[in-house]
């Protein structure tokens, strides 16, 4: 996998684990302030969509991930 996928798969698993632990209606939930971290998720996505930066990308690339397009 490139580093660009292996961010979007993180970001989608957090978001999707955050959403089903914070959502009272779903079997897992745990607290309503988990939603504060999908909404930490989808502003650094933001961000980085933004600026062309990304921190977990660049980590990635450190510990030796192939860059992607």
């Amino acid at each position: 996998m490139k580093s660009w996928q292996i961010v979007r798969l993180v970001a989608g698993t957090f978001i999707l684990l955050s959403l089903a632990l914070g959502v009272q209606g779903s079997p897992i939930f745990v607290s309503p302030w988990w939603l504060a971290f999908t909404a930490f998720v989808g502003a650094n996505l933001l961000q980085s969509a933004l600026t062309h930066w990304c921190l977990m990308d660049s980590i990635l690339r450190k510990l030796g991930v192939q860059p992607g397009c």
